[in-house]
């Protein structure tokens, strides 16, 4: 996975919004692959927005494409306005729970369905997967094998190099039916489709109205408790703070290297032991994120709780942008950037999208 900013940008030149609304949902479609980059806020969904705008498509034919991006602002302001309610089931109680741990055939990819299990390898090496294939996995934990979305959400989350646990958790729960007011789910035919396999005669070889009825298979039966824990890295030496100059928080979520470009300031990547342990991560993703960080310039690493970083950096004005996980900073709080501001609690994307699209057709 590239880090260095200005290939991240030149990833900008190959977006084909066009194709990307009739192929997305193939594991060879025209998707963005900016998502990694979007999650730890290198770019945002402006960034990507603004440039597509710009080329000047027709909006009918681009429609698809901005509505996926809106789809990720729209899971931040669920996280916004929820916040750790999201990590429980949000608007109904996930029905025909029988277990809260995860099948051990989605850990070893050993599920028997090939295009899952090729994807679940290429997960651990790559720390991609591709969303169609993440709501098969989600589909055959919880309303297949009856678990609980939290851990298996959580197993994925650990190594997702665009990891984002609203999205993440907020997206669990739809296809559970936790965040939604259906269960979802994917037969065979519907993954050969999408997948470009022929496979037949597998326990996802039915039709949608058998599902009710499909007991557990006995390759999913198996199952699995694990325990997630981040590899924080040792800071090999002390940061220095000029006191004079404000202070700068970068954190997983915030790598934006345009971010006060032009100000002297002391730039701080701050890794809280607290938060990697409250949303552990892999160590792909814990290195993906500090090999980010090098494109801002000066940026010193801190390991330790925000109250440690204060006393540190003294009188110095502490800048940081809002997230839901800053929660136990305090200073001056900026905006991230969004496509379509808006602070409402709406409780359904379409309505969030209706608004939207009116804010786009006034551009």
């Amino acid at each position: 996975m590239i880090t260095d900013y200005s290939q991240i940008l030149q990833k900008l030149e190959q977006l084909k919004p066009v194709k990307y609304a009739n192929t997305r949902n193939f594991i060879n479609g025209d998707v963005s692959k900016l998502s990694p980059y979007i999650s730890r806020g290198v770019i945002s969904t402006l960034d990507v927005f603004k440039y597509v705008i710009a080329k000047g498509y027709p909006f009918y034919k681009i429609e698809k494409f901005i509505q996926e991006l809106a789809w990720r602002d729209y899971w931040q302001q669920i996280w916004i306005n929820k916040g750790t309610l999201i990590n429980s089931d949000l608007k109904n109680k996930q029905l025909g729970v029988k277990n809260y741990l995860i099948p051990k055939a989605i850990i070893d990819g050993k599920t028997s369905i090939k295009a899952i299990d090729v994807s679940i390898e290429d997960f651990y090496k790559n720390g991609y997967i591709h969303n169609h294939l993440r709501m098969y996995i989600a589909s055959l934990c919880c309303n297949v094998a009856k678990s609980h979305w939290k851990l298996p959400a959580q197993w994925m989350y650990y190594y997702l190099l665009d990891g984002d646990w609203g999205s993440n958790a907020l997206s669990w729960q739809w296809v559970c039916g936790s965040n939604s007011h259906k269960l979802y789910y994917a037969n065979q035919n519907n993954i050969n489709k999408y997948c470009h396999t022929t496979q037949k005669n597998t326990f996802l070889d039915i039709e949608y109205n058998q599902f009710n009825d499909l007991n557990i298979p006995k390759e999913l039966i198996e199952l699995e408790d694990i325990i997630l824990t981040t590899p924080l890295p040792k800071m090999t030496k002390e940061i220095i703070i000029d006191i004079n100059k404000p202070t700068l928080i970068y954190n997983f979520y915030n790598l934006d290297p345009k971010w006060k470009i032009n100000i002297d300031a002391n730039r701080i990547l701050l890794i809280e032991p607290s938060v990697f342990e409250n949303y552990p991560i892999s160590k792909k993703s814990m290195e993906f994120m500090i090999d980010l960080s090098k494109n801002i310039n000066s940026i010193q690493l801190y390991v330790g709780e925000f109250k440690e970083l204060k006393k540190i950096t003294k009188e110095s004005n502490i800048y940081f942008k809002e997230h839901p996980l800053n929660k136990e900073y305090f200073g001056y709080e900026e905006s991230r950037d969004w496509m379509f501001p808006s602070k409402e609690n709406y409780n359904s994307f379409f309505k969030y999208w209706k608004i939207c699209k009116k804010n786009l057709m006034s551009i």
